[in-house]
Protein backbone atom coordinates (compact mmCIF):
# COMPACT_ATOMS: atom_id res chain seq x y z
CA UNK A 1 0.00 0.00 0.00
CA UNK A 2 1.17 3.58 -1.00
CA UNK A 3 -0.14 6.74 0.89
CA UNK A 4 0.72 10.48 -0.08
CA UNK A 5 0.94 12.43 3.40
CA UNK A 6 0.51 15.98 1.98
CA UNK A 7 -0.79 18.46 4.97
CA UNK A 8 -1.31 22.25 4.78
CA UNK A 9 -1.12 24.54 7.65
CA UNK A 10 -1.60 23.59 11.31
CA UNK A 11 -1.09 27.12 12.71
CA UNK A 12 -0.25 27.53 16.17
CA UNK A 13 0.01 24.29 16.86
CA UNK A 14 1.99 21.81 14.65
CA UNK A 15 4.40 22.73 11.52
CA UNK A 16 3.17 20.93 8.75
CA UNK A 17 5.80 18.23 8.69
CA UNK A 18 5.54 17.36 12.60
CA UNK A 19 1.31 16.77 11.47
CA UNK A 20 2.30 14.85 8.18
CA UNK A 21 4.74 12.53 11.01
CA UNK A 22 1.92 11.93 13.28
CA UNK A 23 -0.51 10.84 10.20
CA UNK A 24 2.52 8.24 9.54
CA UNK A 25 2.49 7.14 12.62
CA UNK A 26 -0.99 6.01 12.94
CA UNK A 27 -1.24 4.88 9.40
CA UNK A 28 1.11 2.99 10.90
CA UNK A 29 -0.36 1.14 13.48
CA UNK A 30 -2.78 0.07 11.22
CA UNK A 31 -0.94 -0.65 8.15
CA UNK A 32 2.86 -1.37 9.02
CA UNK A 33 4.49 -2.08 5.29
CA UNK A 34 3.10 0.85 4.26
CA UNK A 35 5.06 2.76 1.58
CA UNK A 36 4.72 6.87 2.85
CA UNK A 37 5.46 9.76 0.98
CA UNK A 38 5.58 13.15 2.75
CA UNK A 39 5.37 16.29 0.76
CA UNK A 40 3.81 18.42 3.52
CA UNK A 41 3.08 21.71 1.49
CA UNK A 42 2.60 25.31 2.41
CA UNK A 43 1.83 28.62 0.50
CA UNK A 44 4.92 30.92 0.53
CA UNK A 45 3.90 31.46 4.05
CA UNK A 46 5.57 29.93 7.63
CA UNK A 47 6.04 26.26 6.85
CA UNK A 48 7.66 27.14 3.08
CA UNK A 49 10.80 26.64 3.87
CA UNK A 50 10.32 23.04 5.90
CA UNK A 51 7.85 22.40 3.47
CA UNK A 52 10.47 22.51 0.25
CA UNK A 53 13.50 21.10 2.04
CA UNK A 54 11.98 18.22 3.46
CA UNK A 55 10.56 17.45 0.57
CA UNK A 56 13.23 17.52 -2.41
CA UNK A 57 16.02 16.31 0.33
CA UNK A 58 17.64 19.60 0.50
CA UNK A 59 19.37 21.52 3.45
CA UNK A 60 18.77 23.87 6.07
CA UNK A 61 20.72 26.87 6.33
CA UNK A 62 20.46 29.38 9.82
CA UNK A 63 22.00 32.79 9.82
CA UNK A 64 21.98 35.59 12.25
CA UNK A 65 19.82 38.28 11.02
CA UNK A 66 17.59 40.97 12.27
CA UNK A 67 14.14 40.79 13.11
CA UNK A 68 11.21 43.56 12.31
CA UNK A 69 12.46 45.78 15.54
CA UNK A 70 16.56 45.46 14.49
CA UNK A 71 17.11 42.73 17.21
CA UNK A 72 19.54 40.21 16.22
CA UNK A 73 17.46 36.76 15.66
CA UNK A 74 18.37 33.65 13.86
CA UNK A 75 16.00 32.72 10.78
CA UNK A 76 17.08 29.37 8.76
CA UNK A 77 16.61 29.30 4.39
CA UNK A 78 16.84 26.01 2.89
CA UNK A 79 19.17 24.76 -0.22
CA UNK A 80 16.67 22.46 -2.05
CA UNK A 81 17.88 18.95 -3.59
CA UNK A 82 18.59 20.00 -6.70
CA UNK A 83 21.30 22.02 -5.45
CA UNK A 84 20.18 24.95 -7.68
CA UNK A 85 16.81 25.99 -5.60
CA UNK A 86 17.36 28.27 -2.62
CA UNK A 87 14.09 29.13 -0.70
CA UNK A 88 13.47 32.40 1.76
CA UNK A 89 10.73 32.62 4.09
CA UNK A 90 9.92 36.59 5.32
CA UNK A 91 8.33 35.27 8.49
CA UNK A 92 11.48 33.78 9.52
CA UNK A 93 13.16 37.23 9.40
CA UNK A 94 10.43 39.88 9.23
CA UNK A 95 7.02 37.98 10.61
CA UNK A 96 4.42 38.89 12.85
CA UNK A 97 5.17 35.82 15.30
CA UNK A 98 8.36 37.33 16.22
CA UNK A 99 6.67 40.36 17.57
CA UNK A 100 4.97 40.61 21.48
CA UNK A 101 1.52 42.44 20.12
CA UNK A 102 2.34 44.88 22.31
CA UNK A 103 5.30 45.22 20.33
CA UNK A 104 3.71 45.64 16.29
CA UNK A 105 4.43 48.69 15.04
CA UNK A 106 4.27 48.62 10.82
CA UNK A 107 5.54 52.41 11.63
CA UNK A 108 9.04 50.99 12.44
CA UNK A 109 8.78 47.53 11.36
CA UNK A 110 11.46 46.60 8.71
CA UNK A 111 12.20 44.13 6.21
CA UNK A 112 15.72 44.36 6.48
CA UNK A 113 16.70 41.01 8.38
CA UNK A 114 14.81 39.36 5.20
CA UNK A 115 16.92 41.08 2.29
CA UNK A 116 19.76 39.27 4.75
CA UNK A 117 18.72 36.07 4.13
CA UNK A 118 17.94 36.79 0.11
CA UNK A 119 21.85 38.07 0.33
CA UNK A 120 23.40 34.78 1.99
CA UNK A 121 21.22 32.47 -0.14
CA UNK A 122 21.96 34.15 -3.53
CA UNK A 123 25.80 33.85 -2.28
CA UNK A 124 25.81 30.24 -1.73
CA UNK A 125 23.74 29.62 -4.99
CA UNK A 126 26.34 31.36 -7.11
CA UNK A 127 29.16 29.55 -5.93
CA UNK A 128 27.63 26.14 -7.68
CA UNK A 129 27.33 25.32 -10.94
CA UNK A 130 24.33 25.40 -12.89
CA UNK A 131 21.43 27.77 -13.26
CA UNK A 132 20.27 30.04 -9.83
CA UNK A 133 16.78 29.92 -8.81
CA UNK A 134 15.24 31.55 -5.32
CA UNK A 135 11.91 31.05 -4.30
CA UNK A 136 10.91 34.05 -1.79
CA UNK A 137 7.67 33.15 0.16
CA UNK A 138 6.16 36.78 1.38
CA UNK A 139 3.63 35.46 3.70
CA UNK A 140 3.30 36.50 7.69
CA UNK A 141 4.98 39.87 7.52
CA UNK A 142 4.84 42.65 10.29
CA UNK A 143 6.03 45.32 7.78
CA UNK A 144 4.87 47.74 5.65
CA UNK A 145 8.02 49.43 4.24
CA UNK A 146 7.22 48.81 0.49
CA UNK A 147 10.44 46.22 0.71
CA UNK A 148 12.75 49.16 1.63
CA UNK A 149 14.53 47.67 4.19
CA UNK A 150 14.91 44.50 2.15
CA UNK A 151 15.91 46.18 -0.28
CA UNK A 152 18.80 48.02 1.79
CA UNK A 153 20.36 44.89 2.81
CA UNK A 154 20.67 44.07 -1.03
CA UNK A 155 22.46 47.54 -1.79
CA UNK A 156 19.87 49.67 -2.71
CA UNK A 157 20.13 53.19 -0.60
CA UNK A 158 17.33 55.70 0.27
CA UNK A 159 18.02 59.40 0.94
CA UNK A 160 15.65 62.12 2.19
CA UNK A 161 16.36 65.78 0.62
CA UNK A 162 19.28 66.37 2.95
CA UNK A 163 21.16 63.74 1.12
CA UNK A 164 21.15 61.68 4.38
CA UNK A 165 19.71 58.21 4.69
CA UNK A 166 16.30 57.68 5.56
CA UNK A 167 15.19 55.28 9.33
CA UNK A 168 13.98 51.95 8.81
CA UNK A 169 10.07 51.49 8.73
CA UNK A 170 7.04 52.42 6.68
CA UNK A 171 6.71 55.87 8.24
CA UNK A 172 10.21 56.95 7.29
CA UNK A 173 9.39 56.33 3.23
CA UNK A 174 7.52 59.33 3.66
CA UNK A 175 10.63 61.69 4.21
CA UNK A 176 12.00 59.88 1.01
CA UNK A 177 13.46 61.85 -1.81
CA UNK A 178 16.02 59.89 -3.97
CA UNK A 179 16.75 55.73 -4.75
CA UNK A 180 20.46 55.20 -5.75
CA UNK A 181 20.51 51.48 -7.37
CA UNK A 182 24.03 51.90 -8.31
CA UNK A 183 24.85 49.35 -4.86
CA UNK A 184 22.04 46.61 -5.63
CA UNK A 185 23.46 43.34 -5.20
CA UNK A 186 24.23 42.12 -9.11
CA UNK A 187 23.61 38.52 -8.30
CA UNK A 188 19.57 39.30 -8.61
CA UNK A 189 19.83 39.72 -12.32
CA UNK A 190 21.33 36.26 -12.91
CA UNK A 191 18.86 34.84 -10.77
CA UNK A 192 15.56 33.51 -11.28
CA UNK A 193 13.67 34.78 -8.69
CA UNK A 194 9.83 33.40 -7.76
CA UNK A 195 8.19 35.03 -5.04
CA UNK A 196 5.61 33.10 -3.74
CA UNK A 197 2.49 35.32 -3.08
CA UNK A 198 -1.04 34.86 -2.32
CA UNK A 199 -2.66 37.76 -2.73
CA UNK A 200 -3.36 40.16 -5.45
CA UNK A 201 -3.66 43.82 -4.01
CA UNK A 202 -2.39 46.22 -5.10
CA UNK A 203 0.19 48.56 -3.45
CA UNK A 204 -1.78 51.51 -2.51
CA UNK A 205 -5.03 52.61 -2.36
CA UNK A 206 -8.39 50.80 -0.36
CA UNK A 207 -7.03 47.26 -1.29
CA UNK A 208 -3.67 47.98 -0.66
CA UNK A 209 -0.46 47.23 1.56
CA UNK A 210 -1.85 49.32 4.54
CA UNK A 211 -5.74 49.85 4.34
CA UNK A 212 -6.40 45.63 3.95
CA UNK A 213 -3.42 44.24 6.08
CA UNK A 214 -2.12 47.05 8.33
CA UNK A 215 -4.43 46.66 11.04
CA UNK A 216 -3.23 43.58 11.58
CA UNK A 217 0.16 44.38 11.78
CA UNK A 218 -0.94 46.88 14.47
CA UNK A 219 -1.92 49.60 12.55
CA UNK A 220 -4.44 51.88 13.73
CA UNK A 221 -6.90 54.20 10.96
CA UNK A 222 -4.33 56.98 11.29
CA UNK A 223 -1.51 54.76 10.83
CA UNK A 224 -2.60 53.17 7.74
CA UNK A 225 -3.02 57.01 6.36
CA UNK A 226 0.43 57.91 6.90
CA UNK A 227 1.71 54.21 5.62
CA UNK A 228 -0.25 54.19 2.59
CA UNK A 229 0.90 58.10 1.66
CA UNK A 230 4.18 56.94 2.72
CA UNK A 231 4.02 54.11 0.35
CA UNK A 232 2.57 56.45 -2.25
CA UNK A 233 6.02 58.09 -1.96
CA UNK A 234 7.89 55.26 -2.21
CA UNK A 235 6.11 54.26 -5.40
CA UNK A 236 6.75 57.31 -7.03
CA UNK A 237 10.22 57.28 -6.42
CA UNK A 238 11.00 53.88 -6.98
CA UNK A 239 9.21 54.42 -10.54
CA UNK A 240 11.56 57.00 -11.21
CA UNK A 241 14.72 55.00 -10.22
CA UNK A 242 13.46 51.75 -11.75
CA UNK A 243 11.82 52.98 -14.87
CA UNK A 244 8.77 51.06 -14.71
CA UNK A 245 5.45 51.47 -12.49
CA UNK A 246 4.90 48.62 -10.75
CA UNK A 247 2.83 49.58 -7.71
CA UNK A 248 -0.76 48.35 -8.96
CA UNK A 249 0.23 44.79 -9.97
CA UNK A 250 -1.71 42.31 -8.39
CA UNK A 251 0.38 41.49 -5.34
CA UNK A 252 2.29 44.74 -5.19
CA UNK A 253 0.58 45.23 -1.51
CA UNK A 254 1.78 41.43 -0.50
CA UNK A 255 3.69 41.81 2.68
CA UNK A 256 3.37 45.69 3.35
CA UNK A 257 4.36 45.85 -0.05
CA UNK A 258 7.68 43.66 -0.01
CA UNK A 259 5.58 42.27 -3.72
CA UNK A 260 6.37 46.03 -5.25
CA UNK A 261 9.47 46.56 -3.91
CA UNK A 262 10.83 42.97 -5.64
CA UNK A 263 8.67 43.52 -8.83
CA UNK A 264 10.41 47.44 -9.06
CA UNK A 265 14.33 46.72 -8.56
CA UNK A 266 14.46 42.40 -9.60
CA UNK A 267 13.39 40.24 -11.89
CA UNK A 268 11.28 38.77 -9.88
CA UNK A 269 7.86 37.09 -10.82
CA UNK A 270 5.18 37.17 -8.47
CA UNK A 271 2.98 33.86 -8.79
CA UNK A 272 0.36 31.72 -6.41
CA UNK A 273 2.75 30.12 -3.47
CA UNK A 274 0.95 26.84 -3.52
CA UNK A 275 1.38 26.80 -7.17
CA UNK A 276 5.36 26.88 -6.72
CA UNK A 277 5.27 24.53 -4.08
CA UNK A 278 3.50 22.08 -6.09
CA UNK A 279 5.61 22.67 -8.98
CA UNK A 280 8.76 22.44 -6.47
CA UNK A 281 7.66 19.00 -4.75
CA UNK A 282 7.18 17.60 -7.89
CA UNK A 283 3.53 16.70 -6.26
CA UNK A 284 1.37 15.38 -9.67
CA UNK A 285 3.97 13.17 -10.54
CA UNK A 286 3.82 12.18 -6.80
CA UNK A 287 -0.12 11.57 -6.74
CA UNK A 288 0.31 9.64 -10.41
Amino acid sequence: MRLLIAPYSFKGSLSVLEAARAMERGIRKVFSTAECDLPPLADGGEGTVDALVNATGGVMHTENVHDPLGRPVRASWGLLGDGQTAVVEMAAASGLPLLAEHERNPLIASTFGTGELIATALDVLHKREGPKRLIIGIGGSATNDGGAGALCALGVRFFNAGGEEIAQGGAALADLAYIDTDGLNPLLERTEILVACDVDNPLTGDRGASAIFGPQKGATPEMVAQLDGALARFAELARAAAKKDMANSPGAGAAGGLGAGLLFFTPAVLRPGIGIVLEATRFDARVR
